[in-house]
Order: C-alpha cells, then sequence, then structure tokens
C-alpha cells in the first residue's frame, strides 16, 4: 500500500462566517489536486475554530479563566501547565485553549462538536467535488510519556477512527488480543508532515489509505478512552484534590484485588517505631454486617438513654447506619492496636506515645481511600465505631488490643463528584519568611 500526503496550499486567513469548504475547494485547485474518492482531507482545528467562530478576547487576566470555562477537570498541574480534560473528553494542555496562529490578544477554542464540524464539511466537499471523502481535524497534543506534540484527530467522518484487530491473525499467524489501531490518529499524525503552524498550510489530503472493509466508520469521539479504562486518569497531586466522601453507591459489587491493594497502599503510612500497628476489616453485606450494625445501634440507644435529645440523635445515627453503612457494597472497619508503645515515667509522654499510633491509623486511612479512589472506587469515612469500641470488637470477633477508628463505606458511586470547591489556603498556611529573622 502506497500513501500520499500531498498539502493544500495558499488558502487564504480564515474568520468567522467564512464558508471553509469553499476556501478549501479553491485551495484543492490552486495546489492543482482533484479529490478522489477514499481520499482523506485533513484540517487543522485552528481553521475550523476560526470559521465558527470559537474565538474570543483574551481577558486582561490571562487566559486562566477560559481555560477553566473549557475544562471538565483538571488532571495535572506544575506550575504554569495545566493538563486539563475537555467535556468532549480530550486531555490535553490548557483545554485546548490555544493563542498561535491568531490576531493578537484572541484565543482560539476547540470547536463545540469536532466530530459534527467533520461532518458538516464532509457533506459540503462530497457535493462540491463529487467524490466519497472522508475528513479529519486535527489538533497537537503533548504525549504522558513521550516529548513533542503530534496531530491527533479530534473530529472525524466518513472513515473508522479505530478498527478493532482482535482475533484476527498476525503475519506469524498468531492471534492478535489487544490490538485496536486509532487509523484517523495515524492519519492525522501523518498529515502533520506537511502541515505546521509555521508553514501557514491548515490543510492537507492524504491519498491511498485503507482500512478493512468490515471496519464500520465512526467518529473520533470513539478514540476517548472511558474513564473505566484509564490507568492514568490523575496526577497524584491531583487525586487529593478529586477524591470527595461519597453517600450513595451502586449496587455493583467490589472487587477483592481492588481492596487489597488499597490495604497495601494504606500499610505505606507513616507508624511509629517501624511498626504496622492496623487492621482492615472488610465486611460484605450478609450476617456480620446486620450483627455489628445491630450492636452500633443498640449501644448508641444504651448511651442515650433518659437525654432529651436522644431520639433526635439516634434517628440520625440510624439513618446513616441505613442510607451508608448498611447499603454500601464493602464496609471497611479500620483498627489500631498499641502494642509497641512505649511506657515512661512521665504519663504525658506516655499518652503522647499512644496518640503517635492513633495518628499512624489516620493516616492509614486516608491512604486506603486514595487507593480505592484511584482504582475508580468511592469511599466515605464516618465515625461510628468509635463510640461503642466494645461492641464492635464483639461483634467482628477482635482481640480486646484492636482498637476501632470508625468505619469506611466503600463501593462504586452512583453519582459523579462535583469538583472540590476553591480554598483559600491563607487561613490554614503560616509559611515562615527568613528575612524575618
Amino acid at each position: 500500500m502506497t500513501v500520499e500526503i500531498l498539502p493544500v496550499e495558499g488558502l487564504p486567513e480564515i474568520d468567522q462566517g467564512d464558508d471553509l469548504a469553499a476556501a478549501l475547494h479553491a485551495g484543492l485547485r490552486r495546489s492543482d489536486i482533484s479529490l478522489r474518492s477514499g481520499d482523506v482531507v485533513v484540517v487543522t482545528q485552528k481553521v475550523v475554530s476560526k470559521a465558527e467562530g470559537r474565538v474570543v478576547a483574551e481577558p486582561r487576566s490571562g487566559r486562566g479563566g477560559v481555560v477553566g470555562a473549557e475544562s471538565a477537570r483538571i488532571v495535572a498541574r506544575r506550575d504554569d501547565l495545566l493538563i486539563a480534560q475537555t467535556r468532549h473528553g480530550f486531555v490535553c494542555a490548557n483545554a485546548g485553549v490555544d493563542a498561535s496562529n491568531v490576531a493578537e490578544g484572541f484565543l482560539t477554542l476547540l470547536p463545540e462538536d469536532p466530530d459534527a464540524s467533520a461532518e458538516r464539511l464532509r457533506a459540503a466537499l462530497i457535493e462540491r467535488s463529487g467524490a466519497d471523502v472522508a475528513v479529519v481535524v486535527t489538533d497537537t497534543f503533548g504525549r504522558a510519556w513521550r516529548r513533542g506534540v503530534v496531530n491527533v484527530a479530534i473530529g472525524a467522518a466518513g472513515l473508522p477512527s479505530l478498527v478493532d484487530l482482535r482475533g484476527t491473525k498476525d503475519a506469524a499467524g498468531r492471534v492478535l488480543e489487544a490490538t485496536v489501531v486509532a487509523v484517523a490518529d495515524e492519519v492525522a499524525a501523518a498529515s502533520g508532515l506537511v502541515m505546521g503552524k509555521a508553514e501557514g498550510v491548515p490543510a492537507a489530503v492524504l491519498r491511498g489509505v485503507a482500512a478493512p472493509a468490515s471496519a464500520p466508520v465512526a467518529p473520533a469521539a470513539d478514540l476517548v478512552r472511558p474513564p473505566d479504562e484509564d490507568l492514568f486518569r490523575e496526577s497524584p497531586l491531583q487525586a487529593l484534590h478529586a477524591r470527595r466522601s461519597v453517600r450513595r453507591f451502586t449496587a455493583d459489587p467490589v472487587p477483592r484485588p481492588a481492596l487489597t491493594a488499597a490495604v497495601e497502599a494504606a500499610c505505606t503510612a507513616p507508624a511509629p517505631h517501624h511498626s504496622r500497628p492496623w487492621l482492615f476489616v472488610m465486611v460484605d453485606r450478609g450476617p456480620l454486617r446486620v450483627r455489628l450494625l445491630s450492636a452500633m445501634a443498640s449501644a448508641w440507644h444504651a448511651d442515650l438513654a433518659g437525654d432529651g435529645t436522644a431520639e433526635a440523635v439516634i434517628a440520625r445515627r440510624a439513618a446513616i447506619s441505613d442510607e451508608l453503612l448498611g447499603r454500601a457494597p464493602i464496609l471497611c472497619v479500620p483498627c489500631v492496636r498499641l502494642r509497641g508503645a512505649h511506657a515512661y515515667p512521665d504519663p504525658e509522654r506516655s499518652a503522647a506515645e499512644r496518640e503517635m499510633f492513633l495518628l499512624s491509623g489516620g493516616a492509614a486511612i486516608q491512604n486506603l481511600m486514595l487507593a480505592l479512589h484511584a482504582q475508580g472506587l468511592a469511599s466515605c469515612w464516618v465515625s461510628s465505631t468509635l463510640f461503642c469500641k466494645e461492641e464492635a470488637r464483639e461483634a467482628l470477633g477482635l482481640a480486646d488490643e484492636w482498637i476501632p477508628l470508625g468505619s469506611v463505606a466503600v463501593g462504586r458511586p452512583a453519582d459523579a463528584s462535583p469538583p472540590r470547591p476553591a480554598l483559600d489556603v491563607s487561613s490554614f498556611l503560616r509559611m515562615d519568611d527568613p528575612a524575618n529573622g
């Protein structure tokens, strides 16, 4: 198979409302290119965005607000570099907001619907040329593990964006088990060899691109990896901000390997004297869960007997148990023990030693919940068992040395968590200034 890459030169500056198909058709004539059926016309996002009016003035405060408006979530941030996911699902620098090849003081945004843009442009080119062509809209993205940028497809029409080769055989006769080829991205990357920001060539024609006849035509949106397949969804720093307490879960079971991995991460928490003084009891739905919650409820009633506010408090705690602890797919009871804590003649120092072990339990719980979040699971810590330690120990069959540190409800989230509100850290931070001595 031979593929030709033909640059489309001599296109005029595109402005809002311009007929991009007409400009391309004229550029094709000037470049002595007659479209043929099977050709793929590749155009940059920049000219599509300009034609569709996706150009905004850069605010005096900078582009940060525009980037934020175009971002569905922040994936990673370091200094001035921001990697964000757009509402299309693309993960790229600054959510695709760009100041190159646009008038000074203005920014271009990604098209509202790049696949629809490609489909409209394809229909117009077919009408003008009579050739059954495909269209790919490109932008330049970086890669997580490689330097430099490369053209990728953000919109496509008339060709299969993905070709699934799983179940077919390679040249050696081996059955392919995981190979899905991103054809639209390969087309986009190839077009970048004749297009560029400095060259002023915003379009190209690829001739000779062939895909299996059985591969269905599909939009570029199919190239976006679904969240449940994304192993690198957030940077470690961003994961700290993205994890939220979740109180509603689906009925889906929680994989045991995910729980094991979360406990393994929990056990990396700092603890005194090189110890690991923790135990994580995972309670599924069933008799043990019923016994634990019943014991806790009985303890609450006993503690509040004769209190005029008892009914309201009991009702609130019962509601939490029923809605959260009772219905979560997994209930984790983290515990800590003081074995290894040194006894000192000074009571205050001995008390501080015990506090260190308890603090290490809190650190382990935080690690546990972050590890669950990293695996697409949600969690919520509640203090529950702290108020009825003896009853919880007895229900779970634990030795007296174990101190239950609340409960962690675990499951798959029923709803998407909203972004965490911005925090004014000045109320929580005191920074030493060496200049003050």
